[in-house]
C-alpha cells in the first residue's frame, strides 16, 4: 500500500493545480471577463450611433515578430536563450454597428499575456519525451512557471478566505461578520459589526449603516416582517436597530442609505444600483435577487446578535474549511480584471478615443482606438515586479533553480495575505486542518514564519467547477434537502 502511494506521488506532476487553474483562466474566464462588457458605445455628435459588440476572443500559441517582418514560433528555450518574454496575442473579434446596420466584424489585439510553461497554450504540451529532447527542452521539467525577459518567474498561491461563506468572530468589545461575496471574478468585501448593540454594515460606498436599513430596502418594508426574518428570539435587539434608523418604508430606507453614502441626486436609482450591484453579488446582480438577498442578510444579522449573546461560538478563521487558493489563474484574472474594466482601463481609452476621433469629423478603424501596449505592459510589469494588483507584493518571484527540491518547494509555495510585520499568533502556529496540506517544517524563519507555507506533497488542490457542474451539484443538494446557497 505503502509502495503504491510513493508511486502516485512519483508520477504526478506536483504543480498540475496552477497549470489547470491557467488553463482555466484563458479558455473560459478571459471570454467571461469579455462577456460583462458585451458592447462599447461612444459617445459620437447628435444623431450618430454606434455600437460595437464584442463576439468572440482568440488566444493562438506562442509567436515571435522577427525584425525582418516575418513571423515564427517560438519554444521557451529560445526565449530564455535570447531575454525575450514567452507571451501569446490576445485577439478579439468585434463588430461595430453603425446606425443600426451592422458592419463588417474585425479581429483587433488588445494586448499579451505571458504564456505558462507546461499549459495547452505552451508548445511543450503536445510534444513526447523525445520531441522535448529535440527542441531543448527538459522531459522532467514540471512547468508551472513564466519567462519575462528571459527570466524565469513564478506565480506564488495566495492563501485568502473562502468566498460566499460568513464568517464571524469577536473583535474586542464588539462581534463581526465577515463574508468576500464573489461573482464572475468580482468580489465585494461585506463586514457587519455589532458596536453597542447595533449591527453596522459596510461595503462599496455605504460605511457604518444599520443592516435593517438594506432589509427595509430590500422590501421588508414593516417591523413585524423584519423580526421575523431575523428571528423572534431577538427582537429586542431588532427593535433598538429599528429605532436607529429614521425610515418607516422602502423609500425612506434609500434616503437614509443615500444619507450615509453621500448620494444627493437620482437618490432611489443609485440606492438601487448599490444594492443590486454591490451587495452580495454572489446572490445575483440584479432586482430577481433582492429577496434572497434580504434573507441573506437577516441571518447574517441574526448570528451576529446571537454571537454577541454568546448563543453560538466565533468561527475559527485559520481553519483550513474557510480558506481557499488563488492560483495563477485566479492572480492573472485579477490583473486583467484592472486593466481592461478599470476606471481608466482598456475599455474606457477605447471609449474615449473613438469620441475624440468623431469630434475631428472621422471614424477611426477599431484598432487604432486600442491602446493594445497598455495591457501588455501593466501586466508584463506586474510579472517583473510582483507588485500586483490590490496593494500586494512579491506575487511574482524569481524561479529557484538551485536544485529540484527548491524548484518544486518555490512552485508550490503559499503566501498569506497577512502583513509580516504584525504578531499574528495564531495565524503563524500550526493548524490541525492543516495536517496533509500544509508542510510542517518548510517555513522561513523570521518575520515571516507562519505567513509563507509550502503544501504538503501529499496535497492536491482542486481547481473549481463549470457552472454547469456547479447547478448540476446545488440542484443534487437541493433533492437532499440541503440549502445549497
Amino acid at each position: 500500500m505503502q509502495e503504491e502511494f510513493l508511486e502516485q506521488l512519483i508520477d504526478r506532476n506536483l504543480v498540475k493545480h496552477q497549470i489547470e487553474s491557467y488553463n482555466r483562466f484563458v479558455e473560459d474566464r478571459i471570454q467571461a471577463i469579455l462577456n460583462e462588457v458585451e458592447s462599447i458605445e461612444p459617445e459620437l455628435p447628435e444623431g450618430e450611433d454606434l455600437v460595437i459588440k464584442i463576439v468572440d476572443v482568440d488566444i493562438k500559441k506562442p509567436k515571435i515578430n522577427e525584425a525582418d517582418g516575418s513571423v515564427r514560433e517560438i519554444m521557451p528555450r529560445e526565449a530564455r536563450m535570447r531575454d525575450l518574454t514567452y507571451s501569446s496575442e490576445i485577439r478579439v473579434e468585434l463588430t461595430p454597428i453603425f446606425e443600426g446596420i451592422q458592419q463588417e466584424s474585425e479581429e483587433v489585439t488588445i494586448g499579451e499575456i505571458p504564456v505558462m510553461i507546461g499549459s495547452d497554450l505552451c508548445w511543450t504540451s503536445d510534444m513526447d519525451e523525445e520531441e522535448l529532447r529535440e527542441a531543448g527542452e527538459d522531459p522532467e521539467d514540471p512547468g508551472g512557471y513564466f519567462i519575462v525577459n528571459g527570466s524565469e518567474k513564478t506565480l506564488i498561491a495566495m492563501e485568502e478566505l473562502a468566498n460566499n461563506k460568513p464568517v464571524f468572530q469577536e473583535d474586542g468589545d464588539e462581534e463581526k461578520c465577515r463574508i468576500n461575496s464573489e461573482n464572475q471574478g468580482y468580489v465585494q468585501r461585506h463586514i457587519l459589526r455589532r458596536d453597542k448593540d447595533i449591527v453596522n454594515i459596510s461595503f462599496a460606498n455605504v460605511k457604518k449603516t444599520p443592516a435593517v436599513a438594506l432589509v427595509r430596502a430590500l422590501g421588508y418594508e414593516t417591523d413585524k416582517e423584519i423580526v421575523e426574518a431575523i428571528g423572534e428570539d431577538y427582537a429586542s435587539d431588532v427593535y433598538l436597530n429599528l429605532y436607529e434608523v429614521d425610515a418607516s418604508d422602502q423609500s425612506e430606507a434609500f434616503e437614509y442609505i443615500a444619507n450615509r453614502a453621500g448620494i444627493t441626486n437620482d437618490v432611489e436609482d443609485r440606492v438601487q444600483n448599490i444594492l443590486d450591484e454591490y451587495l452580495l453579488p454572489h446572490l445575483g446582480q440584479d432586482e430577481d435577487s433582492r429577496e434572497e438577498k434580504a434573507q441573506f442578510l437577516t441571518k447574517m444579522i441574526r448570528n451576529t446578535i446571537a454571537l454577541g449573546k454568546g448563543d453560538i461560538n466565533e468561527d475559527d478563521i485559520d481553519h483550513y474549511a474557510n480558506k481557499r487558493m488563488n492560483l495563477a489563474g485566479e492572480l492573472l484574472e485579477m490583473q486583467f480584471r484592472s486593466v481592461f474594466l478599470g476606471k481608466w482601463g482598456l475599455v474606457a481609452r477605447m471609449k474615449y478615443n473613438f469620441q475624440k476621433s468623431a469630434k475631428r469629423g472621422r471614424l477611426p478603424s477599431l484598432q487604432s482606438t486600442i491602446v493594445s501596449d497598455k495591457l501588455t505592459s501593466q501586466i508584463m510589469g506586474a510579472m517583473a515586479t510582483g507588485n500586483w494588483v490590490g496593494g500586494r507584493t512579491g506575487i511574482c518571484q524569481r524561479l529557484e533553480r538551485n536544485n529540484r527540491i527548491k524548484t518544486l518547494a518555490h512552485l508550490r509555495n503559499i503566501v498569506s495575505p497577512l502583513s509580516s510585520d504584525r504578531q499574528h499568533f495564531e495565524a503563524r502556529d500550526l493548524h490541525p486542518t492543516q495536517w496533509g496540506r500544509v508542510c510542517p517544517i518548510k517555513t522561513p524563519e523570521g518575520m515571516n514564519i507562519g505567513l509563507r507555507t509550502h503544501l504538503a506533497m501529499t496535497a492536491d488542490v482542486s481547481t473549481g467547477m463549470t457552472d454547469m457542474e456547479k447547478n448540476s451539484l446545488k440542484a443534487k443538494l437541493h433533492d437532499s434537502g440541503i440549502d445549497a446557497r
